[in-house]
């Protein structure tokens, strides 16, 4: 029996689940909210429905860690450090460097420090925990699993930008995507479930979160994604505006008199989408609610839906057809209408959904209607196993 952790480290927070590997069987899972901020929110859930939660400053990543591992020893969970086999963390960047998971070293560490740059408020944070990690457990094999990995193999057609070449070459001025591992369980969960190999099918994964992704994937492979440079870039999101026209940037930089681009990439990351449009809530179940007396609340919901469908119409084109259509993540695995609406225009393209099999939330299941012509699956996402299938493989645990 092999006990392997799964962490995912944000700017301020702190995600995780142990793992019994091979059986894949979650023990435990927690987080830490609030990360370097007054009164953050530890929580544990183990056991067979036991809670666990306390609000105290928890002001590092190194404070977090060992709380975790204290906590997991206190409730008995493990016995001591030395049953963790392996440690798994979502990186966000992994440039052009890594374009597979990797067992972290020195040399990998200080290069994903270095690719900050490109996540400035992930990479940081996420190489912070690992330090933290191996300074009380050195022995034990850490895995770094990309969001960018499973996006590496999109041609240059597709990521590079209608740029200065030498931009490209010098600065890593390109298109990386982002949601990888998401994409990389839910495109091959779903090959699972119809039976096919992955590489025989023209796919389209749709990540609809608070961050939103689209993936077309062919021969097995990411071929393009909607997310960019950042995961700024793409369709319109909760908070953030997705393709937006670069000049127009600069004009309402003038306009507001804004000085610093970083409060203006604010603006378009935590400001805008669905919750710019609507005045009202990044939250769509709250749009839903207030869509009839609120046309602003309508006229978001019908923004995000044209720019959903505007990515898988032209990701059909590039692929020449259209197989599988997989949706995923907390919107795409809770919404039941917003699953409908999304088939329902592309309903042009043979797909169909049947409204009773569509009727479940987050429920791995076929949705299309017999009589579609492309398959459509709810495929709820599963990121942290795909980090301690990683380990497993990787670290060799």
């Amino acid at each position: 029996m092999t006990k392997v952790l799964a962490i995912n480290a944000g700017s301020s927070t702190l995600k995780w689940k142990l793992f019994i590997m091979p059986e894949e069987q979650v023990i435990a899972q927690g987080m830490v909210d609030r990360l370097g901020l007054s009164d953050s929110v530890f929580t544990v859930k183990y056991g067979s429905g036991q809670k666990f939660s306390i609000t105290q400053d928890i002001k590092t990543q190194d404070v977090a860690v060992n709380l975790l591992l204290e906590k997991l020893i206190e409730f008995k969970i493990i016995s001591n450090y030395h049953e963790i086999s392996g440690i798994g963390h979502r990186v966000v960047a992994g440039g052009e460097d890594f374009k597979t998971s990797v067992l972290i070293d020195d040399q990998s560490l200080n290069r994903i420090e270095e690719l900050s740059e490109y996540a400035p408020l992930h990479n940081p944070a996420e190489a912070g925990v690992i330090r933290a990690f191996r300074s009380i457990l050195p022995d034990v094999p850490q895995v770094a699993v990309f969001d960018t990995s499973f996006h590496t193999t999109m041609p240059a057609e597709n990521y590079l930008y209608s740029l200065p070449l030498e931009y490209y070459r010098k600065y890593g001025a390109r298109k990386y995507g982002a949601h990888g591992t998401s994409h990389r369980y839910v495109s091959h969960r779903a090959a699972e479930i119809l039976g096919k190999p992955l590489e025989e099918l023209k796919m389209i994964t749709m990540h609809l979160g608070s961050g939103v992704s689209v993936t077309a994937i062919k021969d097995g492979k990411s071929l393009d994604t909607s997310m960019g440079f950042t995961p700024l870039a793409g369709v319109t999101m909760s908070t953030r505006s997705g393709d937006i026209d670069a000049s127009l940037v600069a004009f309402l930089m003038e306009k507001l008199n804004i000085k610093d681009p970083a409060e203006m990439i604010d603006i378009l990351n935590t400001k805008s989408g669905i919750y710019g449009i609507s005045g009202l809530s990044p939250d769509m179940r709250d749009l839903e609610k207030t869509r009839e007396e609120r046309p602003e609340s309508q006229l978001a919901i019908d923004i995000f839906v044209n720019r959903l469908i505007k990515y898988v119409g032209s990701y059909v084109a590039i692929m020449g057809g259209l197989d599988v259509l997989v949706i995923t993540a907390g919107m795409g695995e809770g919404d039941i209408l917003m699953r409908q609406r999304i088939a329902d225009r592309l309903s042009f393209f043979g797909v169909k959904v049947d409204p009773e099999r569509n009727n479940v939330m987050a429920q791995e299941r076929v949705i299309s209607a017999d009589d579609s012509r492309v398959k459509v699956l709810l495929v709820p996402t599963n990121e942290e196993v795909m980090i301690a299938r990683d380990v497993v493989e990787i670290g060799h645990v």
